[in-house]
């Protein structure tokens, strides 16, 4: 790594000329590709920004200036010229570099992400709070064609426009179909009109024609019809433009020189600027560029094959147990309607997509849209089902109240990822969503142990005539297996084990925790009941009064943050049914964030695997005891 060990700041950067710099970019490549080749992570989006990543560091000052990458996916190429190169080898491990900007990591990552559309909005606020404290320094919103399907985006671009404030959007498009003419003619263009000199003479010539008597204003406006005629013939940023937004480009954004160049004088402008760039997803690795909706996200993999590594577990996960029993039961009810928001592979959709193509939807990276989307349909005697992971779901809480609850619409909310994900970290881990939900009116939640489990309650959910969520965690099932497919009674929860010492109430996967701690507390000599709960709600009171009244030793065991979870709904309980004699303790995870890590290593640190229950049992035994 000739120039790259070199690299210790964005300092270091401004030394090296454009040749070096090339160089540099392919040794970024090389070490991006090695490193999630053993660590996993979103690698097609990060190759693809390496040039412009290298560019922005160039020619603006950061932490003074204010990079806000969007998601972070592609943040990777960013960390190592920010600082922590010799970290790298620990990205995604349990106590080591995130796979996304997190604020607490460096000065360098202004603005924490994980979720999509945010960088224009957290952008514009940044640029308002330097013009209010006089701080004289540039924000810079890099944000991808994916993330412009959120709304919030264009929320923000209205807003900027009207403040005419000065900011810089850099669009990161590397989905658009542009022909090379076309983008060679835009690129020359923009790199010539994004000149300071040019800008000033555009801005006041405007002035002067506005100025002229009588006839100077409707002379202006003949100018600059002409002027967006031409554009639009010649770029597709008249929509941007509509917003009160200079645009330039598509410039390509693997061209160091054509970068540097038009940043430079982009960072000289003091309007809102929305620079247009065309990359390549997985640019210098070939699997990837091939296949860059695989390379995505992806986990350790083979570099000279561009395959993930076997693994020997053949059991499949609870994606796949989910994707294959939806398109079984949309064999038989032709109302059953699946939607996604640009998720299919990562919900298990995609033998549902192929299948029936006319009752797929992906509405984009628009949650909000496709829950109302969803009540919509599910209004006119349709049964949508909408898969979104946990962490994303937080995104349309308002329209699962408003638009589904109200109205009692048999919305079906698959909800992947539930609890305790693992690498990707605080943003992504699915830890509020009992919480969040269990407060609304009418909506049934509940929750699998396994994929026997999770076959049934999705037959359940479609039977339902009402809103119902379902949520199962990330990962592999246990290997169970079955043929028939059975409804479960709403509300009712199921005793797995009993025993007079402890009585343990669990929730989704921590029933298998729950199990296991069982067995291990039998050989000590500690009986135990275990309930496989999995219903938050309605909870199975009458069960549980019963229980209690005779085993008053409780635990209760979730992976979801413990303020207003299953275990909150538990006290609730016995609190209205006025019982008071009992011991409890609450698993789960406390006031506080997740940070990265594996689900193993992330469990046993909060206690939620056996090995924590069984050491809770046995200190809440002493307790009562004494």
């Amino acid at each position: 790594m000739k120039y790259l060990n070199t690299i210790n700041s964005p300092i270091d950067l401004k030394k090296l000329n454009i040749n070096e710099l090339s160089v540099l970019a392919d040794e970024i490549r090389d070490t991006i590709v090695k490193t999630v080749s053993k660590t996993g992570g979103h690698l097609a989006s990060s190759l693809g920004v390496v040039e412009l990543t290298i560019a922005l560091h160039y020619v603006f000052n950061s932490p003074e200036d204010k990079i806000i990458w969007d998601v972070g996916h592609q943040c990777y190429a960013h960390k190592l010229l920010t600082g922590r190169r010799d970290r790298f080898h620990t990205l995604r491990q349990f106590n080591g570099l995130s796979g996304f900007i997190k604020k607490t990591e460096s000065p360098h990552d202004s603005f924490s992400s994980g979720h999509s559309s945010t960088s224009i909005s957290a952008s514009l606020g940044m640029t308002c709070a330097n013009c209010l404290k006089n701080v004289n320094s540039k924000v810079i919103a890099v944000i991808g064609d994916g993330s412009m399907t959120g709304g919030l985006a264009y929320e923000a671009l209205n807003q900027a426009g009207d403040l005419k404030k000065d900011i810089i959007v850099i669009l990161n498009d590397n989905e658009m179909s542009i022909s090379p003419n076309v983008g060679a003619i835009s690129s020359f263009l923009s790199r010539k009109l994004s000149v300071k000199f040019l800008q000033n003479l555009r801005h006041d010539f405007g002035l002067f024609l506005k100025s002229i008597p009588v006839v100077g204003y409707g002379m202006y406006k003949f100018a600059k019809r002409s002027e967006d005629s031409f554009k639009t013939f010649i770029t597709p940023g008249m929509l941007f433009e509509a917003f009160n937004f200079d645009y330039f480009g598509p410039i390509k954004g693997h061209r160091l020189d054509h970068l540097i160049r038009i940043l430079t004088n982009i960072r000289q402008l003091n309007d809102p600027i929305l620079l247009h760039v065309t990359t390549t997803k997985g640019k210098g690795y070939l699997p990837a560029e091939k296949n860059p909706t695989y390379f995505h996200g992806v986990g350790s993999f083979d570099i000279d094959k561009g395959k993930a590594l076997k693994s020997s577990n053949t059991i499949p996960t609870y994606t796949e147990v989910f994707g294959k029993t939806l398109v079984e039961l949309a064999e038989k009810n032709n109302d059953i309607v699946a939607i996604t928001a640009a998720m299919p592979e990562g919900t298990g959709l995609v033998e549902f997509a192929k299948k029936y193509p006319d009752r797929f939807f992906d509405v984009g990276i628009a949650e909000q849209h496709g829950v109302t989307f969803a009540a919509g349909m599910a209004s006119q005697g349709l049964k949508p089902v909408v898969a979104i992971y946990s962490t994303f779901l937080q995104r349309a809480y308002d329209q699962i109240l408003h638009d589904v609850c109200i109205d009692s619409l048999p919305v079906v909310f698959a909800i992947d990822r539930g609890g305790i994900v693992g690498q990707d970290g605080a943003t992504h881990h699915g830890l509020f969503d009992l919480s969040y939900l269990r407060s609304l009116p009418g909506l049934v939640i509940m929750s699998p142990m396994d994929e026997i489990e999770l076959k049934n309650m999705l037959y359940t959910s479609i039977s339902y005539q009402g809103p119902i969520a379902l949520r199962y965690p990330r990962g592999r099932g246990n290997g169970q297996n079955v043929d028939k497919i059975e409804k479960i009674e709403i509300g009712k929860a199921k005793v797995l084990v009993e025993g007079k010492d402890i009585l343990v109430l669990s929730i989704g996967y921590s029933v298998n925790e729950s199990i296991a701690a069982h067995l291990d507390l039998l050989k000590q000599g500690i009986k135990t009941t275990v309930v496989n709960c999995r219903f938050v709600k309605p909870l199975d009171k009458e069960l549980i009064i019963s229980l209690v009244k005779k085993i008053p030793v409780i635990i209760t065991v979730e992976e979801n943050v413990l303020n207003g979870g299953f275990g909150s709904a538990v006290l609730e309980t016995l609190h209205d049914e006025n019982i008071s004699d009992f011991k409890i303790k609450r698993l789960g995870i406390p006031d506080t964030f997740v940070s990265h890590g594996s689900q193993k290593e992330l469990r046993e640190l909060y206690g939620l695997d056996a090995k924590g229950i069984v050491k809770c049992a046995k200190e809440l035994l002493k307790v009562n005891k004494n």
